[in-house]
Protein backbone atom coordinates (compact mmCIF):
# COMPACT_ATOMS: atom_id res chain seq x y z
CA UNK A 1 0.00 0.00 0.00
CA UNK A 2 1.14 3.59 -0.53
CA UNK A 3 3.17 5.25 2.17
CA UNK A 4 1.31 7.80 4.31
CA UNK A 5 -2.08 6.16 3.95
CA UNK A 6 -5.10 8.42 3.72
CA UNK A 7 -8.44 7.37 5.25
CA UNK A 8 -10.21 4.91 2.96
CA UNK A 9 -13.55 6.73 3.32
CA UNK A 10 -13.81 10.48 3.05
CA UNK A 11 -16.49 13.13 2.68
CA UNK A 12 -17.17 14.51 -0.77
CA UNK A 13 -18.55 18.06 -0.66
CA UNK A 14 -19.79 18.95 -4.15
CA UNK A 15 -23.25 20.52 -4.47
CA UNK A 16 -24.92 22.68 -7.07
CA UNK A 17 -26.36 25.08 -4.53
CA UNK A 18 -26.63 25.80 -0.78
CA UNK A 19 -22.87 25.83 -0.46
CA UNK A 20 -23.08 27.16 3.10
CA UNK A 21 -24.42 23.76 4.18
CA UNK A 22 -20.88 22.40 4.10
CA UNK A 23 -19.93 24.34 7.20
CA UNK A 24 -22.32 22.27 9.29
CA UNK A 25 -21.92 19.13 7.18
CA UNK A 26 -18.16 19.05 7.66
CA UNK A 27 -18.49 19.61 11.37
CA UNK A 28 -21.11 16.85 11.59
CA UNK A 29 -18.99 14.47 9.51
CA UNK A 30 -15.95 14.97 11.71
CA UNK A 31 -18.05 14.43 14.81
CA UNK A 32 -19.43 11.22 13.25
CA UNK A 33 -15.92 9.90 12.65
CA UNK A 34 -14.79 11.05 9.21
CA UNK A 35 -11.16 12.15 8.99
CA UNK A 36 -10.89 12.84 5.24
CA UNK A 37 -12.60 15.84 3.59
CA UNK A 38 -12.44 16.65 -0.12
CA UNK A 39 -13.35 19.93 -1.82
CA UNK A 40 -12.31 22.04 -4.83
CA UNK A 41 -11.99 25.63 -5.99
CA UNK A 42 -14.83 25.24 -8.48
CA UNK A 43 -17.21 23.92 -5.78
CA UNK A 44 -17.25 27.47 -4.36
CA UNK A 45 -17.50 26.07 -0.83
CA UNK A 46 -13.89 26.03 0.36
CA UNK A 47 -14.56 28.84 2.83
CA UNK A 48 -17.44 26.92 4.40
CA UNK A 49 -15.47 23.67 4.45
CA UNK A 50 -12.65 25.49 6.21
CA UNK A 51 -15.05 27.04 8.72
CA UNK A 52 -16.54 23.63 9.47
CA UNK A 53 -13.07 22.25 10.07
CA UNK A 54 -12.17 25.18 12.31
CA UNK A 55 -15.42 24.88 14.28
CA UNK A 56 -14.93 21.16 14.88
CA UNK A 57 -13.51 19.71 18.08
CA UNK A 58 -11.27 17.51 15.92
CA UNK A 59 -7.73 18.87 15.61
CA UNK A 60 -6.61 20.01 12.17
CA UNK A 61 -3.67 17.60 12.26
CA UNK A 62 -6.10 14.69 12.60
CA UNK A 63 -8.01 15.54 9.40
CA UNK A 64 -6.91 14.78 5.85
CA UNK A 65 -7.89 17.84 3.79
CA UNK A 66 -7.82 17.79 -0.02
CA UNK A 67 -8.70 20.42 -2.59
CA UNK A 68 -8.43 20.84 -6.34
CA UNK A 69 -7.64 23.69 -8.72
CA UNK A 70 -6.97 24.16 -12.46
CA UNK A 71 -10.52 23.48 -13.59
CA UNK A 72 -11.36 23.36 -17.27
CA UNK A 73 -13.54 26.50 -17.25
CA UNK A 74 -12.02 28.52 -14.42
CA UNK A 75 -9.36 31.18 -14.94
CA UNK A 76 -6.52 31.86 -14.27
CA UNK A 77 -4.16 31.09 -17.10
CA UNK A 78 -1.19 28.83 -16.34
CA UNK A 79 0.99 31.74 -15.18
CA UNK A 80 -1.53 32.45 -12.43
CA UNK A 81 -1.69 28.91 -11.04
CA UNK A 82 0.45 29.79 -7.96
CA UNK A 83 -2.07 32.50 -7.08
CA UNK A 84 -4.92 30.02 -7.57
CA UNK A 85 -3.25 27.59 -5.16
CA UNK A 86 -2.79 30.35 -2.59
CA UNK A 87 -6.45 31.28 -3.06
CA UNK A 88 -7.50 27.74 -2.14
CA UNK A 89 -5.47 27.91 1.07
CA UNK A 90 -6.80 31.36 1.92
CA UNK A 91 -10.42 30.32 1.48
CA UNK A 92 -9.88 27.15 3.52
CA UNK A 93 -8.13 29.19 6.23
CA UNK A 94 -5.12 26.86 6.38
CA UNK A 95 -1.41 27.16 5.75
CA UNK A 96 -1.30 23.86 3.87
CA UNK A 97 -3.49 21.04 2.60
CA UNK A 98 -2.68 17.37 2.73
CA UNK A 99 -3.40 16.82 -0.95
CA UNK A 100 -3.64 19.27 -3.86
CA UNK A 101 -5.04 18.01 -7.15
CA UNK A 102 -5.03 19.24 -10.72
CA UNK A 103 -8.78 19.07 -11.23
CA UNK A 104 -8.95 18.49 -15.01
CA UNK A 105 -6.30 17.96 -17.70
CA UNK A 106 -8.09 20.38 -20.03
CA UNK A 107 -8.81 24.07 -20.45
CA UNK A 108 -5.79 26.00 -19.12
CA UNK A 109 -3.97 22.78 -18.26
CA UNK A 110 -0.62 22.24 -19.91
CA UNK A 111 1.62 19.73 -18.15
CA UNK A 112 4.84 21.66 -18.77
CA UNK A 113 3.36 24.95 -17.52
CA UNK A 114 0.99 23.88 -14.73
CA UNK A 115 2.80 21.03 -12.99
CA UNK A 116 5.89 23.05 -12.01
CA UNK A 117 3.57 25.27 -9.94
CA UNK A 118 2.35 22.18 -8.09
CA UNK A 119 5.95 21.11 -7.52
CA UNK A 120 6.69 24.58 -6.13
CA UNK A 121 3.71 24.36 -3.77
CA UNK A 122 4.94 20.94 -2.62
CA UNK A 123 8.48 22.23 -2.04
CA UNK A 124 7.14 25.26 -0.16
CA UNK A 125 5.09 23.06 2.17
CA UNK A 126 1.75 24.36 0.92
CA UNK A 127 0.68 20.80 0.20
CA UNK A 128 1.98 17.57 1.64
CA UNK A 129 1.11 15.66 -1.51
CA UNK A 130 0.29 16.24 -5.18
CA UNK A 131 -2.53 14.55 -7.06
CA UNK A 132 -4.26 14.55 -10.43
CA UNK A 133 -7.91 14.14 -11.30
CA UNK A 134 -9.79 12.89 -14.37
CA UNK A 135 -6.66 11.81 -16.26
CA UNK A 136 -6.15 8.86 -18.59
CA UNK A 137 -3.20 6.46 -18.27
CA UNK A 138 -1.45 8.27 -21.13
CA UNK A 139 -1.90 11.65 -19.45
CA UNK A 140 -0.72 10.19 -16.15
CA UNK A 141 2.46 8.97 -17.87
CA UNK A 142 3.02 12.43 -19.34
CA UNK A 143 2.47 14.15 -15.98
CA UNK A 144 4.73 11.79 -14.08
CA UNK A 145 7.57 12.61 -16.46
CA UNK A 146 7.28 16.30 -15.53
CA UNK A 147 6.42 16.15 -11.82
CA UNK A 148 9.28 16.14 -9.35
CA UNK A 149 6.89 15.50 -6.46
CA UNK A 150 5.69 11.90 -6.17
CA UNK A 151 2.23 11.34 -7.60
CA UNK A 152 0.24 10.48 -4.49
CA UNK A 153 -3.31 10.12 -5.81
CA UNK A 154 -5.49 10.14 -8.90
CA UNK A 155 -9.16 11.03 -8.38
CA UNK A 156 -11.75 9.71 -10.83
CA UNK A 157 -15.34 8.54 -10.91
CA UNK A 158 -15.51 4.90 -9.85
CA UNK A 159 -18.36 2.63 -8.74
CA UNK A 160 -19.73 -0.83 -9.63
CA UNK A 161 -21.08 0.52 -12.93
CA UNK A 162 -17.74 2.16 -13.79
CA UNK A 163 -15.10 -0.14 -12.31
CA UNK A 164 -12.10 1.64 -13.87
CA UNK A 165 -10.04 -1.56 -14.09
CA UNK A 166 -7.24 0.05 -16.09
CA UNK A 167 -6.81 3.01 -13.76
CA UNK A 168 -7.00 0.80 -10.65
CA UNK A 169 -4.28 -1.41 -12.09
CA UNK A 170 -2.24 1.70 -12.94
CA UNK A 171 -2.53 2.98 -9.36
CA UNK A 172 -1.46 -0.37 -7.98
CA UNK A 173 1.45 -0.67 -10.40
CA UNK A 174 2.75 2.83 -9.60
CA UNK A 175 1.86 2.72 -5.89
CA UNK A 176 -0.43 5.72 -5.66
CA UNK A 177 -4.02 6.04 -4.50
CA UNK A 178 -7.06 6.03 -6.74
CA UNK A 179 -9.68 8.17 -4.98
CA UNK A 180 -13.19 7.35 -6.20
CA UNK A 181 -15.62 10.23 -6.50
CA UNK A 182 -19.33 9.49 -7.01
CA UNK A 183 -18.73 5.98 -5.62
CA UNK A 184 -22.47 5.35 -5.71
CA UNK A 185 -22.84 6.62 -9.28
CA UNK A 186 -25.04 9.39 -7.86
CA UNK A 187 -27.46 6.65 -6.87
CA UNK A 188 -27.42 4.71 -10.13
CA UNK A 189 -25.56 1.79 -8.53
CA UNK A 190 -28.07 1.42 -5.73
CA UNK A 191 -30.88 0.00 -7.86
CA UNK A 192 -28.79 -2.65 -9.60
CA UNK A 193 -30.21 -6.11 -8.75
CA UNK A 194 -26.79 -7.61 -8.00
CA UNK A 195 -26.00 -4.85 -5.50
CA UNK A 196 -29.39 -5.20 -3.84
CA UNK A 197 -28.98 -9.00 -3.60
CA UNK A 198 -25.64 -8.65 -1.83
CA UNK A 199 -27.10 -6.00 0.47
CA UNK A 200 -29.98 -8.27 1.45
CA UNK A 201 -27.58 -11.13 2.09
CA UNK A 202 -25.52 -9.05 4.54
CA UNK A 203 -28.41 -7.06 6.04
CA UNK A 204 -26.69 -3.95 4.69
CA UNK A 205 -27.70 -1.05 2.48
CA UNK A 206 -26.88 -0.96 -1.25
CA UNK A 207 -24.75 2.11 -0.54
CA UNK A 208 -22.69 0.18 2.00
CA UNK A 209 -22.21 -2.67 -0.46
CA UNK A 210 -21.05 -0.28 -3.18
CA UNK A 211 -18.63 1.48 -0.84
CA UNK A 212 -17.30 -1.80 0.52
CA UNK A 213 -16.76 -3.05 -3.03
CA UNK A 214 -14.94 0.11 -4.10
CA UNK A 215 -12.64 0.23 -1.08
CA UNK A 216 -11.92 -3.49 -1.18
CA UNK A 217 -9.53 -2.82 -4.07
CA UNK A 218 -5.92 -2.26 -3.09
CA UNK A 219 -4.88 1.40 -3.33
CA UNK A 220 -8.49 2.65 -3.65
CA UNK A 221 -10.31 5.10 -1.37
CA UNK A 222 -13.78 6.65 -1.78
CA UNK A 223 -15.33 10.03 -1.03
CA UNK A 224 -19.13 9.66 -0.95
CA UNK A 225 -21.18 12.79 -0.45
CA UNK A 226 -23.56 12.89 2.52
CA UNK A 227 -25.36 15.69 4.28
CA UNK A 228 -27.16 13.94 7.15
CA UNK A 229 -25.60 12.31 10.17
CA UNK A 230 -27.60 9.15 9.47
CA UNK A 231 -26.16 8.74 5.98
CA UNK A 232 -22.67 9.62 7.21
CA UNK A 233 -22.88 6.92 9.87
CA UNK A 234 -24.19 4.41 7.35
CA UNK A 235 -21.34 5.19 4.99
CA UNK A 236 -18.74 4.79 7.72
CA UNK A 237 -20.28 1.43 8.64
CA UNK A 238 -19.28 0.16 5.19
CA UNK A 239 -15.76 -0.19 6.61
CA UNK A 240 -17.03 -3.12 8.69
CA UNK A 241 -18.76 -4.92 5.82
CA UNK A 242 -16.76 -7.93 4.66
CA UNK A 243 -17.75 -9.09 1.20
CA UNK A 244 -16.90 -12.67 0.27
CA UNK A 245 -15.71 -14.16 -3.01
CA UNK A 246 -19.26 -14.92 -4.09
CA UNK A 247 -20.21 -11.27 -3.56
CA UNK A 248 -17.28 -10.04 -5.61
CA UNK A 249 -18.09 -12.43 -8.43
CA UNK A 250 -21.69 -11.26 -8.52
CA UNK A 251 -20.81 -7.55 -8.46
CA UNK A 252 -18.02 -7.99 -11.00
CA UNK A 253 -20.48 -9.74 -13.30
CA UNK A 254 -22.56 -6.56 -13.71
CA UNK A 255 -22.38 -5.66 -17.38
CA UNK A 256 -24.19 -2.31 -17.21
CA UNK A 257 -21.88 0.67 -17.60
CA UNK A 258 -22.76 4.19 -16.49
CA UNK A 259 -20.60 7.31 -16.31
CA UNK A 260 -22.22 10.11 -14.33
CA UNK A 261 -19.65 12.82 -15.13
CA UNK A 262 -19.28 12.61 -18.89
CA UNK A 263 -18.51 16.13 -20.07
CA UNK A 264 -17.05 16.88 -23.47
CA UNK A 265 -13.86 18.16 -21.83
CA UNK A 266 -13.24 14.77 -20.22
CA UNK A 267 -10.13 13.27 -21.85
CA UNK A 268 -11.92 9.95 -22.38
CA UNK A 269 -14.04 11.84 -24.95
CA UNK A 270 -11.16 13.35 -26.89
Amino acid sequence: MPVDDLPRLGLGTYSDDDREQWRENVRTALDAGFRHVDTAQVYENERFVGEGLADSDVARDDVWLSTKTVHHDVPPDPEQVPAAIDGCLDRLGVDAVDLLYVHWPSGVYDHEEVLPAFDAAYEAGKTRHVGLSNFTPELLDEAREVLDAPLFAHQVEMHPLLPQEELVAYAQAHDHWLVAYSPLGKGAALDVPEIRDVAEKHDATPAQVSLAWVTSHDNVAAIPKASSREHMAQNLAARDLDLDDEDFELIDSIDERHREIDADHGPWNW
